[in-house]
Formats: structure tokens, C-alpha cells, sequence
């Protein structure tokens, strides 16, 4: 793993969401995007060398909605960059992590995607990204 690609925040209103994070990190969101697969919306800001993505449910059964329903709003994942997530992933699987996905899936922000099962990580949703290279 090569650093932390960014903080995932489960949030009810993204709208709401972006004008407090805007005024705390004193600029606006830098994309928004819908991701249909996981039913959800996501708005990405920059903190520093940092990213922090908000994520909203656009539908009940949505992993989302179900964190908030269960948790309420704040941190849901922290994102992970690795520069080879096929490699990552069988890795991991040998080191006995279990996997939510044991194969990547497109994500936001162009990224390959794949998350390991937060009972495999004392309680906390790890998310694995890779750049998507054109």
C-alpha cells in the first residue's frame, strides 16, 4: 500500500455536507459523481495533499443507507492507493483478510475498487484503489 487515498464520510445530505466541508477546508467540492452499483453519490474535496469523499445513499438498500441507519453519519472507510489491486488482493486474501469484493470493480474518481470486510480489520471498512490508466 502506498498511502491513504482518501477518508470516507456516510452523510444524509450531500448538499448540506458540501457547504459545511466547503466552508471547513475554505473551498468547494472538486467532483461530483454518481457510482450506480453501490447506490450512492459522491462529492471529493482536497485537505491538503489529502482527499475526503462524502457519500450519500441514493437508494434504502444502498450500503450507505444501511451504515447510517445503523451507525449514523461520519467515517465509513479510509481508501488505501495501491498500484497493483489484483496483486493486492490475492495478497491479502493469503495473509487470511477476508474480502468483501475478491474482484476489483470500477469506483469513483476513476478508480479500481475493492473492499476488505471490517470484521477482518477490527471494525474498520478498508477500501483498496488503483488509478484507472487510460
Amino acid at each position: 500500500m502506498k498511502k491513504i487515498e482518501h477518508i470516507g464520510i456516510a452523510v444524509k445530505d450531500l448538499e448540506t455536507s458540501n457547504e459545511l466541508f466547503a466552508s471547513l477546508f475554505g473551498k468547494k467540492h472538486y467532483k461530483i459523481e454518481a457510482v450506480e452499483s453501490e447506490g450512492v453519490m459522491t462529492s471529493f474535496f482536497k485537505a491538503g495533499p489529502n482527499k475526503i469523499e462524502l457519500l450519500q445513499a441514493t437508494n434504502d438498500d444502498s450500503p450507505i443507507a444501511k451504515f447510517i441507519e445503523k451507525k449514523g453519519e461520519g467515517i465509513h472507510h479510509i481508501a488505501f492507493a495501491v498500484s497493483n489491486i489484483e496483486k493486492e488482493i490475492k495478497r491479502l486474501k493469503s495473509e487470511g483478510f477476508r474480502m468483501i469484493h475478491d474482484q476489483p470493480k470500477k469506483g469513483a474518481d476513476n478508480k479500481l475498487i475493492a473492499f476488505l470486510h471490517p470484521k477482518a480489520t477490527n471494525g474498520v471498512l478498508i477500501e483498496l484503489c488503483q488509478e484507472i490508466k487510460d
